[in-house]
């Protein structure tokens, strides 16, 4: 396998929302997405959701508190914990989650046509 650029990689689609898995580690994902505006409340049952804030600001609202999040953060939401991903300015950012997990997880309100729910698109070739 060759060494995968993340800022090429981020130049292969425009899709917001629909993320891209840019290699797989033993049986997690790592995905990269580009966003802006609102994701949706969702929770993962059986997991949890690491973030990392490549470039811009994401703001992730949990049941209790809203977490905000800049460039080279990291911020991981527990398995079953409600929440809803956001970035009014936009931002790239970096996910691992378990390989299949669906991007609206496992309970979720009505999926809005501009949210994705896939479990991850291949990256083209940057």
């Amino acid at each position: 396998m060759d060494p995968i650029n993340l800022a090429e990689a981020l130049t292969t689609f425009d899709a917001l929302w629909s993320p891209r898995v840019v290699t797989t580690v033993n049986d997690y994902d790592v995905r990269v997405a580009k966003v802006r505006g609102e994701h949706l409340w969702h929770a993962h049952d059986d997991t949890d959701e690491f973030f990392l804030v490549l470039e811009g600001e994401l703001d992730i609202a949990l049941d209790d508190r809203t977490v905000h999040l800049k460039t080279n953060d990291v911020f991981v939401v527990p398995k079953g914990a409600r929440h809803k991903p956001s970035s009014p300015t936009g931002a790239r950012i970096l996910m691992i989650e378990p390989s299949g997990t669906s991007t609206v997880g496992d309970r979720h309100e009505e999926v809005p046509d501009h949210v994705d729910a896939t479990t991850g698109h291949p990256l083209s070739a940057p």
